[in-house]
């Protein structure tokens, strides 16, 4: 089975950037299949565009643009690329970032597909930095980094031992229904519990209230369909549930603290436009899968 080092992913990668102990890629798929293999560092995995579908020794994921899914440094998978083209963005974690960042405690968790909608934003505002590429770049991009491993980390910690049925639920039901906006008598309806229950209790197992969960999983959902440039800012506003382009605009602006139309235009810049400051990071050269 092979190995894959620093930096090295099956495909065409257009742009890798080093910072201290991180390796970013922008990789285009261009694999039909992809036998067992493993990596030399722990990292995340998001689809930019596209679909991929990942095996590994529990699971098989069919991961659309929008998915995040992490890894362990040496968990086994192999991928299979559907027609049409995919791109994946690559954040590997050197074992001193892991150590400096988390004492090791997110490396032992294996392979996992992350949901969360505010860390899948967090991850769209690293890309969105990376292709900024300013002098505060890798400032910015370590910074949102370690905060989404935190988060992921005290997700994992905060939740009880024994979760009730109502939160995997609550989660599969807003996550299969993002433009829907929900009443809190009709979603604790459908959950049959009370309403009451439902808001209070939400928070302790998702670190936010109920109503910042759906406004953060509407965002990121619109964020996936930024980067299809045959939908105007108008059909994603509607396709995400928001009442007009206005109001998109407001809550994009709240969750990504930039305008919609300003992050599209940063998101879907691609191949190398540009390179960190040395003092941050260093641009290497493309890498043909």
């Amino acid at each position: 089975m092979q190995q894959l080092t620093t930096g090295q992913f099956y495909g065409q990668t257009t742009r890798l950037v080093q910072l201290d102990n991180l390796t970013l890629t922008d990789t285009a798929y261009t694999h039909e299949y992809v036998d067992w293999h493993y990596h030399e560092n722990a990292y995340f995995t998001f689809i930019l565009a596209g679909n991929v579908v990942e095996g590994n020794k529990k699971e098989v994921l069919h991961c659309p643009a929008g998915t995040l899914l992490y890894h362990h440094w040496q968990e086994a998978h192999y991928n299979r690329k559907p027609p049409g083209f995919t791109r994946g963005l690559h954040i590997e974690l050197a074992p001193a970032w892991l150590t400096d960042f988390t004492s090791g405690g997110l490396a032992a968790q294996g392979s996992l597909q992350v949901r969360d909608p505010a860390i899948k934003t967090t991850i769209y505002r690293i890309f969105r930095e990376l292709q900024l590429s300013d002098e505060t770049s890798p400032l910015a991009i370590q910074a949102l980094l370690s905060d989404a491993v935190q988060r992921l980390l005290g997700s994992r910690q905060r939740a009880p031992a024994a979760v009730p049925p109502w939160v995997g639920q609550v989660r599969d039901l807003l996550h299969d229904t993002p433009a829907q906006n929900w009443t809190l008598p009709e979603l604790a309806h459908a959950l049959h519990i009370h309403p009451a229950h439902l808001s209070r209790s939400f928070p302790t197992y998702f670190a936010c209230t109920l109503g910042q969960y759906v406004r953060t999983l509407k965002v990121e959902r619109a964020l996936t369909l930024l980067l299809d440039r045959r939908l105007s800012l108008q059909d994603i506003a509607f396709a995400c549930g928001f009442f007009d382009q206005s109001h998109f605009g407001r809550c994009f602006k709240a969750v990504m603290a930039d305008r919609p139309a300003r992050c599209r235009k940063l998101l879907l810049r691609g191949g190398p436009a540009g390179t960190l400051p040395p003092a941050g990071g260093r641009l290497l050269s493309p890498q043909p899968g």
